[in-house]
């Protein structure tokens, strides 16, 4: 019996089980192209910026632009399978460049790094929306992202230890992954379409046309505002964490301490998992939507109580950037599965839910490269530690506030 045979008739626990391993194997080696090289210093500077902020920029730059080109492209995608191939392949050959070029030329080398990546989550969301079981799905595929940056630096880190050049370690690092990724890729082409029942529960999702992309952002203009705003600060929050999470640790003094990006992620993804895990238990749409946000808004909170409690003397260094972790990720996760996923299927709106989280991933990763330029030329002279720290009130604060105000919205036109 071959597996999507297997796949269509089997017990919905063991659907589950299966299209969550596929879809986080998939996610997990992505990173290894991703990721890595964060967990270098790149000492030096490039037209009066950090070496390293300009290798960071210029890979959310390519990243960004592939947001943009995705709300297009992945929105009307057919057959996700070949594209996922391609990017990984292009991501790869973009590292090895990386480990020839000089200096401030790598910039270019990781910004075709980001280009070839930024469409790879859109494309294995594809697979997952639409069923009655997405949120565990979903949730199960975000977990991918929280607990592979912290082990592929961990890895890169380890790799630079046994001599290996910060050059070299990206490419070195991603080609460990290039046939589990395959692998993961294979099994996904497996899962069979929603099926029926999952259509009048959560509406069909199909390709968008322009017209109907234009439609749906005019029908949900006031409250896509507020969203779109705590996604642009918050992803900018989030690659701040996660790219100089190196320095932040340092500045904490855990800068020695093997394995620490993994030991504060792992608690994250479980923490993110079982909050949104939950959420699949919710059948009606409009509830679970207000579930979502209320999930969301607790998030904002907990970035601002952490952060009292840590400058107060209460909770330790490590303490608090699994706190920040978990208050983050419960806020961003979402915007990339089960969020739009639920307002699609409450409003009955046409489309696909990838159309509005590329929307937001264009404009959150625009705003990822502006914060990254404001602290290095407006806030040089603050440590990373200490703007991490301000910028964790507010976005804290900002969060619950412009989030109550698109529930508000959200729930009153459903």
């Amino acid at each position: 019996m071959g597996v999507a045979r297997f796949l269509r008739g089997a017990p919905q626990p063991a659907f589950v089980a299966y299209a969550i391993a596929a879809s986080f194997a998939a996610y997990f080696c992505m990173y290894a192209f991703r990721k890595p090289f964060a967990a270098a210093s790149f000492e030096g500077s490039v037209l009066g910026l950090e070496l390293k902020t300009v290798l960071v920029i210029s890979q959310v730059l390519g990243y960004t632009l592939s947001k943009y080109i995705g709300i297009k492209v992945v929105s009307e995608l057919r057959r996700p399978a070949l594209g996922l191939l391609l990017s990984i392949g292009g991501a790869l050959a973009a590292l090895a460049l990386f480990g020839v070029l000089p200096g401030g030329a790598k910039a270019i080398a990781i910004f075709a790094n980001g280009l070839c990546l930024g469409m790879v989550w859109g494309m294995v969301v594809r697979y997952l929306e639409g069923r009655q079981t997405s949120e565990l799905l979903l949730a199960g595929l975000s977990c991918s992202f929280i607990v592979a940056s912290g082990v592929v630096k961990d890895l890169g880190r380890w790799l630079l230890a046994e001599g290996v050049s910060e050059g070299w370690m990206p490419f070195w690092t991603g080609l460990l992954f290039v046939l589990p990724f395959a692998a993961a890729v294979w099994l996904l082409e497996r899962l069979p379409p929603p099926t029926e029942e999952d259509r009048q529960l959560r509406s069909e999702r199909r390709p968008m046309s322009r017209a109907e992309r234009i439609a749906f952002l005019r029908r949900f203009g006031p409250g896509l505002a507020s969203l779109l705003l705590v996604y642009f600060f918050l992803t900018a929050y989030r690659d701040f964490r996660d790219n100089y999470g190196v320095e932040i640790f340092t500045e904490l003094g855990y800068g020695e301490t093997p394995a620490v990006f993994s030991a504060t992620e792992l608690p994250v993804a479980l923490g993110v998992l079982l909050a949104l895990g939950l959420l699949y238990r919710i059948r009606d749409n409009r509830r679970a939507l207000l579930a979502t946000f209320a999930i969301m808004i607790v998030g904002a909170f907990l970035l601002v109580g952490s952060t009292m409690l840590r400058q107060a003397g209460y909770i330790d260094g490590v303490t608090w950037m699994v706190a920040t972790g978990l208050g983050s990720y419960l806020v961003y996760v979402p915007y990339g599965s089960i969020l739009f996923d639920r307002l699609v299927a409450t409003t009955g709106a046409a489309g696909t839910a990838v159309f509005a989280i590329y929307v937001a991933d264009a404009l959150g990763y625009t705003g990822s490269v502006g914060v990254q330029l404001y602290k290095d030329l407006a806030q040089s002279e603050v440590t990373r530690l200490g703007f991490f720290e301000a910028f964790t009130y507010a976005q804290g604060a900002g969060g619950v506030l412009l989030l109550v105000l698109s529930a508000t919205y959200f729930l009153r036109r459903s």
